[in-house]
């Protein structure tokens, strides 16, 4: 049953995601092989009608997959800003750090995903927070050699 719930989710089936929830609320904490939550997969599809759906159902905003990425991180990571602005505008956490103390804004660095950055910064994201590594969001801009992420983060 969970199986082919998250393949309903990768293959942006929103009529029968959404029947299977309505069926089996319990779904929406539920957690696929790779533990993964149903959010965290349709925002890594960028299935914007199923996010909507799951954030409307009550998903939990900051739940973690294995690697201990929320939903946000990888859409920062992928680049989907307008799943961003939806989980933040939900009160998605813009400083969560995973496993390997990467945060959202660290993630919009390293990918060069400067709408991305700002929206975070806009909302809260704190550019002092340090990975296990002990690199900022700024370091990262700075490796990759990105002025335009540079002089964003350099003036917040």
């Amino acid at each position: 049953m969970n199986e082919f719930f998250f393949n309903e989710i990768r293959n942006g089936n929103f009529t029968e995601v959404k029947a299977m929830l309505k069926q089996n609320p319990v779904l929406l904490d539920s957690k696929d092989q790779r533990g993964s939550s149903p959010l965290i997969l349709a925002t890594y599809y960028d299935q914007l009608e199923i996010v909507a759906l799951l954030l409307t159902s009550g998903a939990k905003l900051d739940m973690k997959d294995a690697s201990g990425n929320t939903a946000l991180m990888g859409v920062c990571f992928k680049g989907y800003e307008d799943s961003a602005k939806m989980l933040i505008e939900k009160g998605a956490n813009v400083n969560e750090q995973n496993g390997m103390g990467a945060t959202a804004l660290i993630y919009s660095a390293t990918f060069n995903r400067l709408g991305i950055a700002k929206l975070l910064l806009e909302n809260g994201a704190d550019v002092s927070k340090k990975d296990v590594r002990g690199k900022t969001a700024l370091d990262h801009a700075k490796m990759q050699g990105v002025q335009s992420l540079i002089t964003l983060l350099e003036n917040h």
